[in-house]
């Protein structure tokens, strides 16, 4: 029915920037809010993003003034602009997108995750 394809992940210096991406597909009716969240080994999954149809933008504390999360409702995509990354931020990330689904409903979705690491 619907696909979320994360896709940006990657290995590099604390202090970097990266950018996912996560790309929504399927038989879409409406996307209401579309997010990211984070778990780090050990860790419980926490929300780093979200942003709602109506632009309402979320934030976990630690990523704020670092982290920017932005959609494209025409590509069904949101994007989540990483910067001055620091080791604590690694963590595999995934995509979550609250979606009406033609004939089925409205659901919770959730991408497989990609996995960010910020090497001290």
């Amino acid at each position: 029915q619907v696909q979320l394809v994360e896709s940006g992940g990657g290995l590099l210096q604390a202090g970097g920037s990266l950018r996912l991406s996560c790309a929504a597909s399927g038989n879409i009716f409406s996307i209401n809010a579309m997010g990211w969240y984070r778990q780090a080994p050990g860790k419980q999954r926490e929300l780093v993003a979200t942003v709602t149809s109506g632009s309402t933008i979320n934030y976990l504390d630690s990523v704020m003034g670092r982290f920017t999360i932005s959609r494209d409702n025409a590509r069904n995509t949101v994007y989540l602009q990483m910067n001055s990354l620091k080791p604590e931020d690694t963590a595999v990330y995934y995509c979550n997108a609250r979606i009406a689904v033609i004939l089925y409903g409205s659901g919770s979705y959730w991408g497989y995750g990609t996995q960010v690491i910020a090497s001290s």
